[in-house]
C-alpha cells in the first residue's frame, strides 16, 4: 500500500538521497531561487536587480562571486581602523575634508592688512593735518629777497605760556610774564648736501627793516633803527622777525615753525624722555636747572630748564644756543626712532602734543614738517653742520655784531646749496 501523498510516490522520487531514500550518493545543491528587486543590473556586473549577488557552492565551499561588489564584512578591519570603510577610514564610505586653500588665505589677510593700513594711514594723515595750527601769513611779508636752493625753516621757541595753569608755571619755572617772546631762533636748511643748523642768538644786533603791520595792514618805513633780534618778535610777531631775519641775511625763509615752553615739556615726556649727554654741572635758579654731567634722560622739565639756561653758562646766549641745538637734534632723533614711530601708544600722544603747540606758516603741510624732523635727526647723526652766526664781537649798543664777510659767504652758500665751509661761535 502507498501512503504517500499522489505524486510522491517512490517512482516519482527516483533514486534521491535523504531521509528514505536508497541512493548511495547525495543529491545535487539546492539553488534558492533569487528575488529580483529593482531593474536588472548592466550586463557585466554581476548583480541581479539591485541585490548582490550571493555566493554559490562550489567543490564542497562557498565562492564569492567575480563581481566589483564588496560586502565590506569579514575583513577583519573595524571602523576608524587605517584601510577601514568607516568614519576616519580611508574608504569609499567616508566624507574627506577638503584640503585648505593656503595661497586663497594668505592673499585675503594680505588684501585684508593693505586696506586697514591704508585707511589707519589716511586717518592719521587727516587728523594730524587738522591739528597744526596755521597761524603764520607769510604773504604779509614784503620785499622778500629770491628763493635759493634748497628749504629753509625759522624754527623759533617763544616763551608763550598760553594754556599753561599757574601749577604748570611754578613747577616749569616761566613766571607768569604777559605775552610772549622768542627764547631761541634757528634757521635749519635742507638740500642735497645735508642738513645745516644755524643758531641766532636773540642778542643779535639787527636792523628793523620796513614792514607792514601783521594785523593793521600799515605800512611802517624803515627809520635805521638797531635793536636785538628777539625785539622784531615782540613788537609785530612772527610776520615781522621773517622780514627781520630777511633783510639782514639776503637768506629766503621757505617756512616757519613756532613752539612754546608747555608743548615743548609736554613733548619730551610724550616721548619717554630724551637721553643726551650734559658737557657739565648746571645749577640756575633762574630756569629752575639742576643737573650733573653726564649721559642721563631729561624729562620735560629738565629739558625746558637746560635748554633755557644761560646765566650758568660761560659763554652766556652762545653757549645756551649750543645746548638747544644738542637738545633739539637728540629730540628730533627720539622722536623717529622705530620705538616711537611703530608704537601707537608712543606715536599718537607725541604727534598730539606736537601738533597741538606748534605754531606755523599756511603753507605749511605734514610732510614739510616730517622732512625738517629727519634733517634734525640728520644733524644729530653726522649727516649735516649745527653753528652759531659768526659773531665779529659787541655793536656799539651792547648787543652782538654778526661778521658781515663771513654771513655773506654763509649765505651764498645756503643759496646754492652748497657744502657748508664756514665756521660760526
Amino acid at each position: 500500500m502507498n501512503d504517500w501523498p499522489e505524486g510522491f510516490s517512490g517512482d516519482n522520487r527516483g533514486s534521491r538521497y535523504g531521509r528514505g531514500s536508497s541512493s548511495a550518493q547525495p543529491e545535487s545543491a539546492r539553488v534558492m531561487r533569487q528575488v529580483r528587486r529593482g531593474p536588472a543590473a548592466p550586463p557585466g556586473q554581476g548583480g541581479y536587480g539591485g541585490v548582490p549577488q550571493q555566493p554559490s557552492y562550489v567543490d564542497g565551499g562557498y565562492a564569492e562571486p567575480q563581481s566589483g561588489y564588496d560586502s565590506g564584512y569579514n575583513t577583519g578591519q573595524v571602523y576608524g581602523s587605517p584601510g577601514g570603510r568607516g568614519p576616519g577610514g580611508g574608504g569609499g564610505g567616508g566624507y574627506d575634508r577638503p584640503a585648505p586653500n593656503w595661497r586663497r588665505r594668505i592673499k585675503v589677510t594680505a588684501i585684508t592688512l593693505a586696506t586697514v593700513l591704508v585707511v589707519t594711514s589716511v586717518a592719521t594723515y587727516f587728523w594730524a593735518d587738522s591739528k597744526l595750527n596755521r597761524d603764520v601769513d607769510l604773504s604779509k611779508v614784503i620785499e622778500r629777497p629770491e628763493a635759493g636752493e634748497g628749504t629753509n625753516y625759522l624754527i623759533v621757541g617763544s616763551d608763550s605760556r598760553a594754556g599753561m595753569s599757574a601749577e604748570e608755571k611754578k613747577k616749569l619755572h616761566t613766571g607768569s610774564a604777559e605775552g610772549k617772546r622768542t627764547d631761541s631762533m634757528m634757521i635749519l636748511h635742507t638740500g642735497s648736501n645735508g642738513p645745516t643748523l644755524i643758531s641766532l642768538p636773540r642778542d643779535s644786533n639787527v636792523t628793523i627793516p620796513s614792514y607792514k603791520g601783521s594785523e593793521s595792514g600799515k605800512l611802517y618805513p624803515a627809520s635805521g633803527r638797531q635793536t636785538k633780534l628777539n625785539a622784531a618778535y615782540a613788537e609785530d610777531g612772527p610776520e615781522l622777525l621773517v622780514r627781520t631775519v630777511e633783510a639782514n641775511t639776503g637768506l629766503h625763509i621757505d617756512h616757519y615753525v613756532e613752539i612754546g615752553f608747555g608743548g615743548f615739556a609736554n613733548i619730551v615726556d610724550a616721548v619717554g624722555g630724551v637721553e643726551i649727554d650734559i658737557p657739565q654741572d648746571i645749577k640756575d635758579t633762574k630756569s629752575g636747572a639742576d643737573l650733573k654731567k653726564g649721559k642721563q634722560t631729561l624729562n620735560g622739565e629738565q629739558a625746558l630748564a637746560f635748554v633755557r639756561t644761560r646765566y650758568a653758562l660761560k659763554g652766556s646766549d652762545l653757549d645756551r644756543t649750543k645746548n638747544q641745538q644738542k637738545f633739539l637734534s637728540a629730540l628730533a632723533n627720539q622722536v623717529a626712532t622705530p620705538g616711537t614711530i611703530l608704537n601707537p601708544f608712543k606715536l599718537y600722544p607725541t604727534m598730539g602734543a606736537g601738533l597741538d603747540s606748534l605754531v606755523v606758516d599756511k603753507d605749511m603741510g605734514l610732510f614739510d614738517l616730517a622732512s625738517m624732523f629727519w634733517a634734525m635727526k640728520g644733524v644729530s647723526g653726522g649727516e649735516g653742520k649745527s653753528m652759531n652766526m659768526p659773531i665779529a664781537g659787541n655793536a656799539p649798543n651792547g648787543n652782538l655784531q654778526w661778521d658781515t664777510a663771513k654771513v655773506k659767504t654763509l649765505v651764498s652758500q645756503l643759496k646754492n646749496d652748497e657744502t657748508v665751509t664756514v665756521s660760526g661761535n
